[in-house]
This record gives structure tokens, C-alpha cells and sequence, in this order.
């Protein structure tokens, strides 16, 4: 990263931190040159590149001031603890009429789960997948299909050692997906009946799962800003036969919550003392938006406990359908397991994807990719405020697509998701993210989209909709 965009990280930093708040007047291109001690030319690229990602604006002859775009005036949400031991699952009929309603391309996408597509480099990738299709031994296209392409691993755990986690090739299981791979994790280690930790809200896939595997779900609260609380936790693994956890540790979906450093030592603790293995679901962590990303739990594991899963649906490429897990001590599990049920991801899309890595600038895409992200966050922030309620809270997450919005008590999201989509605009009430069906008043949005005036009409209607309750 050149320095001009470190130091636009920095001050974007200092701007999501509410030091730096909207309205406020930037340091002067001679003073911030003195302060950080860069060239004013730098400095002066820096405020361009935060102009372009929406977060500062030039008032002639007075400097640049945070844009309103930045400006957080809803307050957070207070997730309070769950009371059920354990829960029968019983969501996907739920999370089915949900998902239904984005098959529509006139509606707005705010309870889709991925990002626009048009943020995405496809042209390029389409370039790698003719180029390995075309120069790919024909025995490879057998050879790939166990192991998986070897590129793509060493590419993987490239990227896993740049971040401080050292692999063994032998521990990278490639998969269909992250969803394959949490899957995979997950039969590895229960048997129908079994206990199994997850967060509450929680990804509806993570429910579905559970669901189709008859396992029971242990809810552990969680924090907007500080991820699962592990009191809570702790409690329950004392108390409960718990087999497994399930946790997003870093931009949970759908609060975007991330475990501080000293939380997810005292996590791998708790463990450790109860050799409960992990299923870390790690799949939006190339989406943060400060200059360095969240470290997995998996860079503590000395035991092998932790079977850390990622992808490239959300960062890269949604229709390739290529994750991965790094298995720890279950990977031959998790390997059997896979050659059982479909045996191989798409191995062109796995080459293709091992070529862009190595040749096609991921870490540049990456860092437009999050500039979009951000800038589209604010903009929701901002829209909300300025249309929903001020009873209405909201999460501040430093990545990913989603806000999770919190509504007066008396708003019924699921009535909300009926009357929003009648007038073409799709939500994510909050009852699909809990085995109990809890969160009946919030909702998560997207704002994965680029922001434009269908955007904000949208959510000023929405806004008069949850006026109406």
C-alpha cells in the first residue's frame, strides 16, 4: 500500500471513530504534512482519495470538512441475553419466503446477502478462467480434483502466513464454498442431538444447518461492538454437553461485530480448558475497512481445535463457489467427508481464481472494493438518520455490507418485510437470525449496492413504514 493511502485509512479511521465528526474541518494539508510527516503532495492524494470514497468534501478557499455522509446520529443497539438452554431449529420455510423475494431484479436489495456485482473484477477473472482452461494439462483436471488446485492452495496459505498464521498444505481442504465447508466442520465433529453454540442473531444459514443436521442450538448473545459475550459462554460450557461452536470472531453477520484480540485469547482459553473445537466462519474478514484486518482465533491454535473456513464468494467471486477450511486436527475428517458427498469444487473456477492471485491484483481490488463498501455504509447511516426514527438504533461495523437496525418495540419486521416488499424493497426481518425467533422488531440491510436515488427512496420509504406501527 502506497503511503498516501495509508494515511486516507488513517484519517477514514479517525472519521468512523468519531474523532474527526461530520462537519468538522480536516487538518490543513500543511498541518496534517507536519503531523504525519509526508510530502504535502501526499497529503494532498490522501484528501483525494477520501474524496472519491465519500468521506470529506472541499469548500473553496476554507479546506476540507467530513462530509454528512460520515455522520453516525442513530444510537447502537443493546443486545440482551437469551434464556433457552438449548432450541429445536425450526427457521428454513422462514429464511425460504425471504430469500424468494430477491429473485425480482426491480427489487431494491437490502436483505440480499451479497454485495452488487458489479464490484467485482469478472471481466478479469474470465481472462484467468480462458488462460488455465486453455493450458491445463488434461491429467490435472483429474489430479486437482481430491486435493484440490495447487496453486490455490499455496495461494491460500500464502495469504494465511502474511497474516501470521502458519499451515501445513495438508490442513487446507478446498470446498464448495464456505457453506460446504462449515457443513463439512460441523458432521465432523456432532452426531444428531447434539449441542452445538452458535450466536444469537446468527446467519440463517448457520440455522438452516443445524436444522437439516437435527442438532440443537446453545444462543449466545452478542454484542454490537464486542462480539459473542463469553460469560455467557463460559457458563454454558460448563453447564451444557456443548460438542461444537460456530462463531463469526471478526464482522459477524448479521451484527458486524468483532471479538477484541484479548477476547478471542480468553475464547481459545475456555476451548482449550473444554476441548471444544471451533468452527470459525471467517468469510467476510478481507472486507475491513482500516488499514490492517481482524487476526483470526485460529492464529492462537496450538491444538488443532480450530477449523477456520473462508471464501472467495464475498471478496471476489460469488458464482465460483470456491472456500476452503484450515481443518486443524480434523482435516482428514473433513477430506473423507468431502469425497463422500461431492468430492471437488469446479476446477477451472479454482485455477482461475489461483491465476488472479497471482497475477491479477487482488490486494488492489480489495482496497476499492472496502473504499466502496465504506462510502456506501455512510450513506446508509446518513439516510437512516434522516428518515427512520430517532428511537432507532443502529450497529457501526469497521467492514462488511450489513447494518443491523433495531426499531421501536412495537414494530413486527416480519409485517415490515410484507409491506416493504410490497412496494419493491426487500429486508432481512430479524426473526430468520434466531432459532427462537427472537429480534421480531429489527431487521438487517445491505448497503452492498452503490448508493443512488432509488437507494434513498427506498428508505425513506421504509422510514414511513416503521412511522406506521
Amino acid at each position: 500500500m502506497k503511503r498516501y493511502e495509508q494515511l486516507a485509512d488513517e484519517i477514514a479511521l479517525m472519521i468512523r471513530t468519531g474523532v474527526l465528526k461530520a462537519g468538522e474541518k480536516v487538518p490543513s494539508v500543511r498541518t496534517a504534512s507536519r503531523t504525519f510527516v509526508v510530502s504535502p503532495s501526499t497529503v494532498f492524494q490522501a484528501y483525494y482519495l477520501l474524496e472519491d470514497r465519500g468521506l470529506i468534501q472541499a469548500r473553496p478557499r476554507s479546506g476540507y470538512f467530513v462530509r454528512e455522509l460520515a455522520t453516525r446520529a442513530l444510537s447502537e443497539p443493546a443486545i440482551g441475553p437469551r434464556q433457552a438452554d438449548s432450541t429445536e431449529v425450526d427457521v428454513s420455510e422462514l429464511v425460504f419466503s425471504v430469500l424468494g423475494s430477491l429473485k425480482d431484479p426491480n427489487t431494491v436489495p437490502f436483505g440480499s446477502a451479497f454485495p452488487s456485482p458489479d464490484l467485482y473484477p469478472l471481466q478479469r477473472l474470465a481472462r484467468s478462467m480462458a488462460r488455465t482452461v486453455r493450458d491445463m494439462p488434461p491429467q490435472a483436471v483429474i489430479a486437482d480434483m481430491t486435493a484440490g488446485n495447487p496453486d490455490l492452495r499455496r495461494q491460500i496459505a500464502l495469504r494465511y502466513m502474511i497474516s501470521g498464521v502458519h499451515l501445513a498444505m495438508d490442513e487446507l481442504v478446498i470446498t464448495n464454498g464456505a457453506l460446504e465447508a462449515l457443513n463439512l466442520c460441523l458432521q465432523s465433529v456432532t452426531q444428531p442431538g447434539d449441542l452445538v453454540a452458535i450466536e444469537s442473531p446468527a446467519f440463517y444459514a448457520t440455522l438452516q444447518v443445524l436444522e437439516r443436521l437435527k442438532l440443537k442450538a446453545v444462543e449466545i448473545p452478542v454484542h454490537p461492538r464486542e462480539g459473542v459475550d463469553l460469560n455467557t459462554l463460559a457458563d454454558r460450557l460448563q453447564r451444557l454437553p456443548i460438542k461444537a461452536c460456530w462463531f463469526m470472531s471478526s464482522l459477524q453477520n448479521p451484527l458486524g461485530a468483532s471479538l477484541p484480540a484479548a477476547a478471542k485469547e480468553a475464547l481459545y482459553g475456555l476451548l482449550r480448558q473444554h476441548q471444544v473445537p471451533l468452527i470459525e466462519d471467517d468469510v467476510y474478514s478481507e472486507l475491513h475497512y482500516g488499514p490492517q484486518p481482524q487476526q483470526p482465533v485460529k492464529r492462537l491454535d496450538r491444538d488443532g481445535l480450530v477449523m477456520h473456513c473462508g471464501s472467495f464468494s464475498k471478496s471476489l467471486a460469488p458464482g465460483y463457489r470456491v472456500g476452503w477450511v484450515a481443518a486443524g486436527q480434523f482435516a482428514q475428517t473433513i477430506s473423507r467427508l468431502k469425497l463422500m458427498t461431492t468430492i471437488s469444487p469446479s476446477v477451472p473456477a479454482q485455477a482461475a481464481i489461483a491465476d488472479y492471485l497471482q497475477h491479477g491484483g487482488y490486494d488492489r481490488h480489495l482496497r476499492k472494493l472496502r473504499h466502496n463498501l465504506e462510502m456506501q455504509q455512510s450513506a446508509m447511516l446518513a439516510s437512516a438518520a434522516r428518515h427512520f426514527p430517532e428511537a432507532t438504533r443502529v450497529t457501526r461495523p469497521d467492514g462488511g455490507y450489513f447494518l443491523w437496525f433495531e426499531f421501536p418495540r412495537q414494530v413486527d419486521s416480519l409485517q415490515l418485510f410484507q409491506l416493504a416488499l410490497a412496494q419493491g424493497i426487500s429486508i432481512a426481518p430479524g426473526p430468520i437470525f434466531s432459532a427462537t425467533r427472537g429480534f421480531a422488531h429489527c431487521a438487517r440491510l445491505n448497503h452492498g449496492h452503490p448508493w443512488d436515488k432509488r437507494s434513498e427512496d427506498a428508505m425513506a420509504m421504509l422510514g414511513r413504514i416503521v412511522d406506521s406501527f
